[in-house]
């Protein structure tokens, strides 16, 4: 039970009797007195107490009142609980028709023995035999007997008053010594448990010591971990375990006849020496050491001084990390380029939504016939400049793997053969060109314009490194990646795959360079001759097909790059698309109305005027929140929705047009974006019903989509997202 927080006296009473007039009768005594009363009471509890009385004191006490038993124990438990206990209390013996007081008692002291009891009762109540037979004996009880004289019950307020807070300090002060006695105990317990485990200590250590040199010797020689003991100064070496003779190569009695210096970079032994004389203990120190064959290996040392017969010696402990090393290194290289790719794929997007501003409305201002000579040559370098643009923008989103792409089945070899044809015009009669295509090869599962940027971009790369002629070698084969080749290219993934290998008798590479290749803008050719994005293209495109690339290359070697591709699922291959028949710009409805939803206000005005100039009806909405208040008042005259794939306001535009078509299922769509397959969502490919046209587009272009799309009798073969093309690059999934 914790103690109480109490004042220094407590002068709260409970007076527990049936007779109310017997309360008003304690009230008269217990309250405030008067000065003569109280003078004689100060003098009685001196005599009693031997304490001066305080003169500024009030006599007068606290009293509560219960008219029975029951509500008496009520309010003795409320008072403790609030942390105003009763220190005494008056009970009358008789109580009809409840509990009488002998048992009110008994109940109290049961869950509270410390509350000092007066028990009032007349001559023909209980004898105290009789009290103390039912209660048992107490000194905590004293017995008024009624009629009672106001200073005997005065006298034993102030009595049992005082003695219920002499026992509360008593009993906190045997708290606190039992507390004080308990720690002590505690404290020599542990001293004694300390003194007992330090004499077993003792002895442990000594025999500890007597067969250290057997242990050490044991776990020495029998440990997989390279360990060696060298002299502090380096030049000579005591043993050696048999891990570390393995490791380096080396038989014992060359190590400790001749000893041998390990360290690849003198500044390493210098580091340890200084360590370990300091007196330093020496964990993960990266270091690179140099076998007696002159093999190179990344190890992590740790070193500890050794006294051995009492002669100094340091104890080298060796971990090779040169395989850890290696896969650090390549994957903080695909880490830097998933980051590289990030970054292109955010300023591709920005870029397309400018471009086709810019490739739009140059376009439409070069329909003019009545256009100054001057000012149509300095839009037509507009036009290049932007076309240029748009091409490194592509090359950007493939560089990122965020290009959407259509792949299926298809034949490597034939892929190969025909982009041969195109090479051979492009890398010159200095240039021998040779196929090894191994035969039979299953099918990829590709894109095929991707797979042809691959081949292409590989195949231009490789003649630029041979400007004095040479030969160029395309390969295809198939192999089995298993969990060994994937220890040497953390970026393999296990199972088949085909090959291709393009491999040229070029100047070569060294490794600082081919580290950097596949960087977007990183190029080795002159100033002007080059966009560095050739590589970095073709590693995307592998990561966005689920392969990879390796590079094979030496300075007056030549270079060997080898990319593979997952096999397809279906062992039939898809027979090419053929081109989609052209439609005149007429072939729409030039009636039809069509709802623009794009956030970019100056794209929004130019496919605005574009498709005004062709003759549609054009309402346009900023973004999803104002297209549904646009739908609510033309739902029935909107034809076609053409809207930006994301947008602001968290509705993006395929949330617009699942909500349009549930409302209006014969209403064309037509989604447009400058963002990556990623970002608009891995399932876009299942709004098969609708068409896409990627950004950036010409007015030429967006008009035969909208024409197409609006005269399309059906929806598009099953399992692909429509495709828009125009000539030229494909508009749609790539």
């Amino acid at each position: 039970m914790n103690a109480l927080t109490l004042p220094n006296e407590n002068h709260r009473i409970l007076i527990i009797d049936d007779n109310p007039s017997i309360h008003e009768d304690f009230r008269k005594i217990l309250g405030p007195a008067d000065a003569t009363l109280a003078k004689e009471l100060d003098a009685e509890e001196a005599a009693l107490f031997g304490d001066k009385a305080d003169a500024s004191r009030p006599w007068s006490f606290q009293l509560e009142s219960a008219f029975q038993g029951e509500e008496g124990l009520e309010k003795v438990r409320a008072a403790v609980a609030k942390g105003e206990p009763y220190a005494v209390a008056f009970v009358d013996v008789r109580m009809p028709p409840g509990w009488d007081g002998i048992e009110t008692i008994a109940r109290i002291w049961k869950e509270f023995p410390d509350l000092q009891i007066v028990i009032c009762t007349a001559y023909s109540d209980y004898s105290w035999d009789e009290i103390s037979k039912s209660i048992g004996s107490t000194d905590q009880m004293l017995v008024l007997k009624k009629p009672f004289d106001n200073v005997e019950v005065l006298q034993m307020a102030h009595a049992l008053a005082k003695k219920w807070q002499l026992t509360q300090i008593a009993r906190r002060q045997m708290e606190e010594l039992d507390g004080l006695v308990n720690q002590r105990t505690a404290e020599l317990r542990e001293a004694n448990a300390r003194l007992t485990g330090e004499v077993a200590e003792r002895t442990a250590a000594e025999e500890a010591l007597r067969r250290s040199e057997e242990r050490f010797s044991k776990a020495f020689h029998s440990s997989p971990v390279p360990m060696v003991i060298q002299s502090p100064d380096g030049e000579s070496c005591l043993d050696a375990n048999t891990s570390f003779l393995d490791f380096i190569a080396a038989d014992r009695e060359t190590v400790l006849s001749e000893g041998m210096n390990l360290w690849a970079d003198a500044a390493t032994a210098a580091a340890l020496r200084e360590r370990l004389e300091a007196r330093q203990v020496v964990r993960h120190l990266a270091a690179t050491i140099r076998t007696p064959h002159g093999n190179a290996h990344e190890v992590l040392i740790a070193a500890e001084n050794l006294e051995l017969a009492g002669a100094p010696y340091h104890l080298l402990i060796l971990q090779d990390i040169t395989e850890r090393v290696r896969l650090e290194n390549e994957l903080r290289q695909a880490q830097k380029m998933e980051a590289v790719g990030r970054l292109a794929a955010g300023v591709a997007h920005d870029f397309n939504n400018i471009l086709t501003v810019i490739l739009g409305n140059t376009a439409l201002q070069l329909r003019n016939p009545h256009l100054d000579e001057k000012l149509s040559a300095s839009l037509q370098q507009v036009q290049r400049a932007a076309e240029r643009a748009t091409a490194l923008t592509r090359q950007l989103l493939a560089y990122s793997r965020k290009q959407m792409i259509q792949r299926r089945p298809l034949s490597l070899n034939e892929i190969v053969e025909q982009t041969v044809a195109m090479l051979r015009r492009l890398i010159g009669e200095h240039i021998a060109l040779d196929m090894q295509l191994a035969p039979d090869l299953p099918p990829i599962f590709a894109d095929p314009s991707s797979v042809d940027q691959v081949i292409m971009n590989l195949a231009l790369n490789a003649r630029d490194a041979m400007n004095d002629g040479g030969k160029l070698t395309l390969s295809t084969t198939q192999v089995q990646i298993d969990e060994t080749a994937r220890g040497l290219n953390p970026e393999a993934q296990p199972g088949p795959h085909i090959c291709l290998a393009v491999k040229d008798t070029g100047h070569g590479m060294d490794p600082g360079t081919v580290a950097r290749i596949f960087e977007p803008f990183f190029t080795t050719k002159d100033t002007g001759k080059g966009t560095g994005m050739g590589l970095a293209t073709v590693y995307g495109v592998l990561k966005q097909h689920g392969g990879w690339i390796e590079v094979e290359s030496a300075q007056g070697r030549g270079t060997t790059v080898r990319v593979f591709f997952p096999l397809s699922m279906d062992a039939i291959v898809a027979e090419a698309a053929k081109p989609a028949m052209t439609l005149s710009h007429s072939a729409g409805d030039k009636c039809s109305t069509i709802l623009v939803v794009e956030d970019e206000e100056m794209l929004r005005e130019f496919v605005h005027d574009a498709l005004k100039t062709n003759g549609y009806r054009v309402i346009t909405a900023v973004d999803g929140r104002d297209a549904l208040k646009v739908w609510a008042e033309h739902r029935d005259e909107i034809d076609l929705l053409l809207t930006d794939v994301v947008m602001p306001e968290s509705i993006s535009g395929r949330e617009i047009a699942r909500t349009f078509v549930a409302d209006k299922p014969d209403l064309k769509v037509i989604f447009t974006s400058g963002y990556s397959a990623e970002l608009i969502g891995p399932d876009f490919e299942r709004e098969k019903e609708h068409a896409f046209l990627a950004k950036p587009y010409l007015p030429d272009r967006l008009a035969q989509a909208v024409a197409e799309h609006l005269q399309l009798p059906q929806p598009a073969p099953a399992g692909i997202l429509a495709e828009v093309s125009t000539g030229g690059d494909s508009l749609g999934i790539r």
